[in-house]
């Protein structure tokens, strides 16, 4: 979806919209819309080439357990307010300190915004750093792949801590009389 800043009626313009998960969809494979989009915007002049994009955006987003590896879903409802300017050529070129009007900045070719990619953005910022489908999730094992959540699997972890081993010397001592 494509807003047209050139097309604005006045200084400022509320656009309410629902879209389909299709319409939305990212390119990458981190997470999938599993249900309609609901957004909530409002659009404003904020100079001769500067515009204020500030709303909410609610769906549910359908993530993998990072232990389990099973589909999961997670409610989204997120506020955003971003700073939009044009893109010129040299945007993002060079070194320079990030201030911290840099982190709330956007950009825009063409007078037009891209909603569909400021949506995606919005997302992945969202997303977990390590999706779980519970905070007790079990994962699989290591030896046979099962689902630890599911079923129990007779394999001992092989793996063992060699920091641990002088202390299990000590339980395997024969005590002394």
């Amino acid at each position: 979806m494509l807003f047209d800043f050139t097309k604005m009626s006045g200084p400022r313009e509320h656009v309410q919209r629902t879209l389909e998960p299709t319409a939305v969809d990212p390119h990458e494979q981190d997470y999938r819309i599993a249900e309609p989009v609901e957004l909530s915007m409002d659009i404003e002049k904020a100079g001769r080439d500067t515009f204020r994009v500030a709303g909410r955006a609610t769906t549910t987003l359908e993530l993998v357990c990072s232990r389990c590896l099973e589909p999961f879903t997670v409610p989204v409802d997120m506020d955003f307010d971003l700073r939009y300017v044009p893109q010129t050529e040299n945007a993002g070129e060079g070194e320079r300190e990030i201030a911290e009007d840099d982190l709330s900045t956007a950009y825009y070719r063409e007078g037009l915004l891209d909603v569909t990619e400021l949506l995606r953005e919005q997302f992945q910022l969202a997303l977990p750093m390590k999706p779980l489908c519970t905070e007790a999730c079990r994962g699989l094992c290591a030896e046979c792949g099962a689902n630890l959540n599911q079923t129990e699997c007779r394999h001992a972890p092989k793996w063992e801590d060699p920091r641990l081993a002088p202390l299990k010397n000590l339980t395997n001592r024969p005590k002394e009389s």
